[in-house]
């Protein structure tokens, strides 16, 4: 069964007040792709998901930061969270493999936003970012070579984590499917299962 992963990342308390350039700092360190893609999309949410949002702009080819961080600083409040919805390039199998542009989501809430998480007030994350489904990051013995272009898509990954410690001020993260999975207790699993069958 698939689900979705997630990064959700919790800034130190003197942080958080700056929690917008931290999200500026984010988006400077995400590596957005360079290739032919879709459309990003930039949103600015207020209250909370079911609420239409304040603003919704379709951005074409690659993400441009210094625009994306413009926009944001038009929309400020406590109860607002933006969302950028774009692309970094991953290793994916449809009939074979292809590295390509897939879908990531990163967002900024405001500590009185309500992102629909279960989390009671205050104990929400202050950036999470969404990296699509965890059938990207876990091998499929079934698919000849996958451990091997599997094991690129979670380097990537687990590069992206690391650099988020070092360059943001956290204060605790944590990797997780929809579900609430711990994602390494997974990806365990899928690579025990992976090296009996090889």
């Amino acid at each position: 069964m698939t689900d979705q992963l997630a990064l959700s990342v919790w800034l130190n308390r003197g942080a958080r007040s700056s929690r917008v350039r931290q999200f500026e700092k984010l988006l400077r360190l995400f590596p957005f792709s360079q290739r032919e893609q879709p459309q990003s999309i930039i949103s600015i949410h207020a209250i909370d998901t079911t609420e239409p949002p304040l603003l919704e702009r379709p951005v074409n080819g690659p993400l441009g930061v210094d625009d994306v961080a413009a926009t944001l600083g038009d929309y400020t409040g406590d109860d607002v969270a933006y969302k950028v919805e774009s692309w970094w390039d991953l290793w994916q199998y449809d009939t074979d493999w292809t590295l390509g542009p897939a879908r990531v989501a990163l967002y900024c809430f405001g500590p009185d936003f309500d992102a629909g998480t279960e989390r009671e007030g205050g104990a929400q994350e202050d950036l999470r970012i969404e990296f699509g489904l965890d059938s990207n990051y876990l091998p499929r013995p079934e698919i000849a070579g996958s451990a091997k272009l599997v094991e690129s898509n979670i380097k990537s990954l687990l590069r992206l984590v690391h650099e988020v410690d070092g360059a943001l001020p956290v204060e605790k993260r944590r990797l997780e499917t929809e579900s609430g999975e711990n994602f390494a207790d997974r990806l365990q699993q899928a690579l025990t299962a992976s090296s009996r069958i090889q």
